[in-house]
């Protein structure tokens, strides 16, 4: 998924095809798309314009090899009662929860959830708290600001949890212009919400300063914790239920040298939750961390990826990981460390050896965002000869 321009990369497992683009398909315009989610039977894919604001719905059970358009939403703003910057969308049963990043009003960070349909019909808005506003919610420090970022829940634990970024007037500003205005650079996220997955009620507004971005929750369940990494301040923080059930956020590692500012962005657990991987975008570097106990992380592994690097995807068996370059259209480097890529590395837990990289400059495709992978295990048949021929022609 690229940011400028919303386009499907499908790569073939097959060796004739393996590491190459075999299709595209571009919706026009520059809608800076990020984080796209399959809906819940993972027949259609949904992904958001920051700039725009406009979803765009594809089709990609048809013909899997060449997604469709099959839907765009062009009124978020005024159905959700005023949302700008449609970011996360993110599948609950019959749903899809979409969060923004800004408002319409003073296009800073004070924002909301929003819950579609999965035929694309606006059902309700769910507006972040506020000091002036808490929504019934438990301020535990000194923040309540709002804003809005990432979400992912645990319905065993009946929780939902986000995070918070910045709003439009600063992520579609240039980013050296950015860190060089102080007023600006007030303007960020510092807290994380617990919300009752099933109410939609906020409970807990955490302190998480410096912009808490990912969120990304364990995957055995038993272990009811999630990882939140803050781009500001360089840390890894613990988002985690005690022994009282009462769930609580704690700073647990850094990452890097902090006063350096390497600005995590993307992180993503292995499927066992015994390795969080943290990407760097200034530094370009990946970062493996043993999480076995997530209350202590310990760097293991660090290597460079490229100039510049965000998204990382560990695949389900921990042998390959996936990584992609852009950041925001607008904050990406400049000149040649404007690399745009896909990239894809094996893993034999001790160093990472790259398998392919797909040039998005060269190729003429805009900007590497995000991956989205299909999995044949999470539907109820195996594929065709049929489509597996197209995939493979």
């Amino acid at each position: 998924m690229a940011t400028g321009v919303p386009e499907f990369r499908e790569v073939a497992w097959r060796a004739c095809k393996y590491g190459k683009v075999i299709n595209s398909l571009s919706v026009g315009g520059r809608n800076e798309a990020h984080h796209s989610g399959f809906t819940d039977d993972r027949k259609y894919l949904w992904a958001g314009g920051l700039d725009t604001n406009k979803i765009f719905i594809f089709d990609v059970h048809t013909d899997p090899a060449k997604p469709k358009l099959h839907k765009v939403i062009v009124d978020f703003v005024s159905k959700s009662g005023g949302v700008v910057g449609p970011h996360t969308t993110y599948a609950l049963p019959g749903r899809m929860l979409i969060t923004g990043l800004s408002n319409n009003k003073d296009h800073g960070g004070r924002t909301a959830l929003v819950e579609y349909s999965n035929s694309g019909e606006h059902i309700t808005t769910h507006w972040t708290p506020t000091d002036s506003d808490l929504r019934g919610a438990i301020k535990t420090g000194k923040y309540a600001d709002g804003y809005g970022y990432d979400v992912r829940v645990l319905p065993r634990r009946n929780v939902m949890i986000s995070s918070s970024f910045t709003g439009w007037s600063n992520y579609m500003m240039d980013f050296g212009k950015m860190l060089a205005d102080p007023e600006a650079m007030k303007h960020f996220g510092n807290t994380v919400v617990q919300w009752d997955l099933h109410a939609r009620q906020p409970k807990k507004v955490f302190d998480v300063p410096g912009a808490p971005l990912k969120i990304r929750c364990a995957w055995d369940p038993n272990h009811n914790y999630c990882f939140t990494t803050t781009a500001l301040t360089s840390k890894i923080w613990l988002i985690y239920e005690d022994q009282k059930e009462e769930w609580q956020a704690k700073e647990v590692a850094d990452i890097g040298n902090p006063s350096k500012i390497p600005l995590p962005v993307d992180i993503s657990i292995q499927s066992d939750d015994n390795m969080l991987w943290v990407n760097t975008f200034m530094d370009g570097k990946t970062r493996g961390f043993d999480v076995s106990d997530p209350f202590n992380p310990k760097q293991v592994f660090e290597q460079k990826i490229g100039s510049q690097v965000n998204m990382v995807s560990s695949s389900w068996d921990g042998k390959r990981l996936y990584y992609t370059s852009s950041l925001l259209a607008n904050w990406d480097k400049k000149g040649q460390d404007n690399e745009q890529y896909l990239k894809l590395y094996s893993w034999d837990g001790k160093k990472l050896t790259e398998q392919f990289a797909i040039d998005f400059i060269k190729e003429k495709l805009g900007r590497a965002h995000q991956m989205r992978f299909g999995a044949y295990s999470l539907y109820t048949a195996k594929p065709s000869d049929k489509l597996l021929a197209k995939l493979n022609p």
